[in-house]
């Protein structure tokens, strides 16, 4: 019987797509939430194994838990070398190594986009800085990029190897979320990404959440839906992308009032966005990407406009916390839940909220009571709440080191990119 391995810095939201699709698996991520302990066996790599928490870490917890086969979410498709050797002695569900390098070099992504006419603000890369054009916001991002972590407005100095430079598209940001077998695409969900919010405990350009449907006229989003099929078709056929893939985006209208697609980058493998995908098409994303990673997409995948709205918010910690009682947390709409008595440092994610409304505002405001519950009882004294250790199983016993590691060490920004 194979044994299936869900690894990235958070995979609980993979793991119940893989449930819903009947499948076994046992999961390695950063925080080994309560709820992900509830859907499979699972493991924190730093507190439970014992690993540093990089993608090196996580490799070595799927081979520890002797995996057959891998799937893997955010941070692998950063470590194309790191997937590489995964794919030596497992199995690897998902863009392969080769694939990962390619899609994920700015340089070819932007001679693509040319090409094939798809809007892509301008890159540059280092040692190109002298073509940073004057009455242009230019952002300074990691070349390993992700969330939005590190992003920075630039202030003329030099780049170094490890960052570029990108060109600030005004407009409402975006998820596509897709699937491909290699040569086709079919669109699952466009979401708004929500970015900085404060009411979130979230600053600057670092993600905190999505809604969906990206909300705009019925005429408009069919347009929207097009451009986002035929950038994900595009770069499908010359990557050679299989299974679930998201891309990060820009929809701006033009001088024209026209929206415009503008793609920031290219995330191929399962993204944050994807449970609310999920839930809109009504049937498991996990599935879809065993299936498609095989080459086939099911000819009954309808690509349409999710009716209603729901959304979903990260909640980041605005000082150090530690945890109160979280038993019932999942039933009051919370997930990526922490364990009670854990230490949640600030500016880490606490967990995440949902809700559905009727309207973008609706869910908008929904998502801002849920948060300010969340902070109303974390940020209260927490008196007579003992930390509660994750089940125990002889192979979490056997798995740990004599010491193991309390928590996400150093700033959480760092260690997940």
């Amino acid at each position: 019987m194979t044994r299936l391995a869900l690894i990235g810095v958070s995979v609980r939201a993979l793991a119940e797509s893989a449930a819903l699709a009947g499948e076994e698996v046992v999961a390695a991520d950063f925080f080994g939430d309560r709820d992900l302990a509830r859907v499979c066996e699972s493991y924190a790599v730093g507190r439970d194994l014992g690993l540093p928490l990089t993608a090196q870490g996580l490799a070595t917890a799927a081979r520890r838990l002797r995996a057959d086969a891998v799937v893997y979410a955010a941070n692998l498709e950063n470590h194309p070398e790191v997937v590489g050797e995964i794919s030596g002695w497992a199995r690897v569900i998902g863009n392969d190594a080769a694939t990962l390098a390619r899609v994920r070099d700015w340089a070819s992504l932007r001679r693509v986009c040319a090409a094939a006419g798809i809007a892509a603000p301008e890159t540059l890369l280092p040692g190109e800085e002298r073509r940073a054009r004057g009455g242009v916001r230019w952002l300074r991002k990691r070349r390993r990029s992700g969330g939005g972590h590190g992003v920075r407005r630039w202030c003329g100095t030099a780049l170094d190897a490890d960052h570029l430079l990108q060109a600030e598209i005004p407009g409402r940001p975006a998820s596509v979320a897709f699937v491909a077998d290699g040569q086709g695409a079919r669109v699952l969900a466009v979401s708004e990404q929500l970015i900085g919010r404060r009411r979130l405990g979230a600053r600057g350009f670092t993600w905190c959440g999505n809604l969906v449907p990206f909300t705009t006229a019925p005429a408009e989003a069919d347009a929207l839906l097009l451009q986002a099929r035929r950038a994900a078709t595009v770069l499908t056929r010359h990557y050679g992308l299989r299974g679930l893939n998201g891309l990060d985006c820009v929809v701006e209208r033009d001088v024209h009032g026209a929206l415009r697609l503008w793609l920031i980058e290219v995330n191929p493998r399962f993204t944050a966005s994807m449970e609310l995908a999920e839930a809109a098409v009504g049937r498991s994303l996990f599935a879809l990407h065993v299936a498609a990673c095989e080459g086939r997409l099911p000819a009954d995948l309808l690509e349409t406009t999710p009716q209603g709205h729901a959304a979903k918010g990260v909640v980041y910690a605005r000082r150090m916390c530690t945890m109160p009682a979280t038993t019932d947390w999942r039933l009051r709409g919370r997930s990526d839940v922490p364990w009670p008595g854990q230490r949640i440092e600030k500016g880490h994610p606490v967990c995440s909220v949902r809700c559905a409304g009727a309207s973008r505002a609706a869910c908008l405001t929904g998502l801002r009571r849920a948060a300010a519950a969340v902070y109303e009882e974390i940020e209260a004294p927490v008196a007579g709440v003992q930390p509660e250790p994750a089940p125990e199983t002889g192979a979490r016993v056997l798995a740990r080191t004599e010491t193991p590691a309390q928590g996400p060490p150093g700033p959480y920004v760092e260690e997940v990119l």
